[in-house]
Order: structure tokens, then sequence, then C-alpha cells
């Protein structure tokens, strides 16, 4: 079969490998779709992940198709659609430094377990949509980390795939969202999926507008113009936001940081002392994997909205390219016949 692999430090090949064997225990699944992660172009910028430098599978954002059930794997059938835990593999996470990656034709799930390992999805729920299952995870994470409660006012930075996830996440828990970003278009999506209003922060002054929207913090320690929200959340990862936040945040508001910063970011302690800003990361999706599917299956249609473009896997390396160009797409996923 054909698997996508980083051939070295900025490159990546279309390799032949061995179809994976089924075991008793193991299900056989036909790649239909794997979306394209920022972190994919940083795995082909070094030249891979250890232990396999040089030779990494690709592709940690997979959807498919069951073609082989192992007689011991109960509750799954051959034609079942599916999405997977890249984490719960046995033989390393899936795409990222595992033996496997979803850029393949075909990924074997070794002691499947339904709910840990895989989960079925209608057939009705297009696999370009279903690939989206991983991303989203980690956005519901990012949310689930900032603890919202119904009627929170939340400003999300960064309407890319994970900040239109979290928008979406808060809207579900009942709280009215504001999304930031520079992008008219991101923004417009934004607008789609459900935002009660967004903020061009290229135009517009970021903290009046929240001022506007969510009223002016009470009197505090902390100086200045301070906005009434409740929850911050960065899924722009550049140092601007988290400026804005510290220096405007409400007494006792809470920061989520999701986006990765490459770079390090200055900390003003002493002015943060006086609004006891409570700061909380977030990383990966340690229960919310399959947490997220139901909502997925539920509202696939506005989930949709954040694909940008689907690329055949035989021009995956164009897809990858396609990803890892500044401005060309929002969310690349690559689809198998």
């Amino acid at each position: 079969m054909k698997s996508v692999v980083v051939s070295g430090p900025g490159r990546t090949a279309v390799v032949d490998v061995d179809q994976p064997e089924v075991g008793p225990g193991d299900v056989l699944v036909k790649m239909r779709a794997c979306g394209i992660c920022g972190s994919d172009g940083l795995y082909i910028a070094v030249g891979g992940i250890p232990p396999r430098q040089g030779a990494t599978p690709l592709g940690h954002e997979p959807a498919g198709e069951v073609v082989e059930v192992g007689a011991a794997v109960g509750g799954l059938e051959v034609g079942d659609h599916v999405v997977l835990n890249p984490m719960a593999a046995s033989d390393g996470i899936i795409g990222s430094g595992g033996a496997q990656g979803g850029l393949s034709e075909y990924v074997v799930v070794k002691e499947a377990k339904v709910g840990r390992h895989l989960l079925t999805i209608p057939k009705d729920v297009p696999f370009a949509v279903a690939a989206l299952n991983e991303p989203m995870a980690v956005a519901r994470h990012a949310v689930n980390r900032t603890q919202p409660k119904p009627g929170d006012k939340v400003a999300v930075f960064g309407a890319g795939p994970i900040g239109l996830g979290a928008a979406i996440g808060y809207k579900l828990c009942g709280a009215h969202v504001v999304v930031v970003d520079v992008v008219p278009n991101r923004l417009e999506k934004a607008r789609k999926i459900g935002a009660d209003a967004v903020i061009n922060s290229a135009e517009e002054d970021v903290v009046k507008r929240l001022i506007e929207l969510h009223g002016e913090a009470p009197p505090s320690f902390a100086h200045g113009d301070r906005s009434g929200t409740d929850i911050y959340l960065d899924a722009a990862g550049v140092p601007a936001v988290i400026q804005t936040v510290t220096a405007t945040a409400r007494q006792g508001a809470t920061l989520g940081i999701v986006a990765v910063h490459k770079k390090p970011v200055e900390l003003d302690l002493g002015s943060i002392l006086t609004t006891e800003l409570t700061i909380v990361l977030s990383m990966g999706y340690p229960t919310e994997i399959f947490e997220v599917t139901s909502d997925i299956v539920d509202n696939w249609e506005k989930y949709a909205l954040i694909v940008s473009d689907t690329v055949p896997f035989g021009e995956a390396q164009r897809a990858l390219s396609l990803a890892s160009t500044p401005g060309a797409s929002e969310k690349v996923v690559v689809t198998f016949d």
C-alpha cells in the first residue's frame, strides 16, 4: 500500500509499505479521509519524530471504513464508518511518531475496543467532516480546561480550526462567544458557526469592542479599562493576544492557551497579580476524543464549514504544501477513493 512519510528535514515521500496484517483482536480500517495539522509541517521541517527520525508516517486526523474485523472483536462490522483515537494506538501515536500514519491507505487498530480505540459514526456524515474529530477534540479539551458555565462571556482569539471548534464548544455550553481575528473570511465563518459577535483586530479596538459587548468590569485593584469577559482563549499563538488579555482582563478572569507559541512570551506577573488572572494551558485530549464525536454527528453541516480544501490522496504532497503555506488555506483534508 502507499503511505506518506517524512523522508528527511523538509522532505516527504510517498512510499510502498506492506499492508498491515490483521490478528484476532485487530480491525483493519481503509482510510477515507485524513486532515492535515500544523504540527505535520513541524514534523516535516525537523525531519520526523524520534525514534522514527527521517521515516515518520504522517497523518493523525483519520476517519475510515472497516474492511476486516478480527474474530475476537465485538461491536464492529465490515462497512462501518469510524473515527480513530490516534493516542490510544499500541504501536505509538498514529501520525505523530507511531509506526502508522493516517496518510496511508490502511491502518490496523490492534486489540481494538470500541469506545477506546475507535468509534462508529453514521454513514451520512461525510468522511471529510469526520476527519475533524481529532482536532475538534483538541478544541473541546481547551474549552473544558477553562471550565465555562452557562451565561459566561467568552472571547476566542484566532478563527482557525481550533478556534472555531472551541467557539462551537463554548456555544454548546451556553456562553456568549466573541471571536477575534484579522482575516475577514475567517470571521465570516465564525459568524456562520454561531459566534454571537466577531472583532477584526486589524481594524477595531479589541478592548473597546469587548467592553461594548461584554460590559465593563466593576472596580478592583486592577487599573485601566477592563471588560466583563469571563474567559479568554488564545487559539492564535501570537504575543499580542497574551499582552492584550493580561493588560485588560477583569478580576478573576480565566485565560486558556491552546495555541503553540514558537517563541517565549513575556508575562508581567506584577501587573496580573492585581487581577488574580487564572492561566490554564491545554494540550491534546485526555478524555475528549470521543466526547466531541456526538456533537460533530449532530451538527456536521456546521462543522463542515471549517474544512476549506479537500485534496485527493494521490496529491497528498500538494496537500501538505498547501496546508503549510500561510494564507493559502484554512483546513486541508486529504480524501481517499
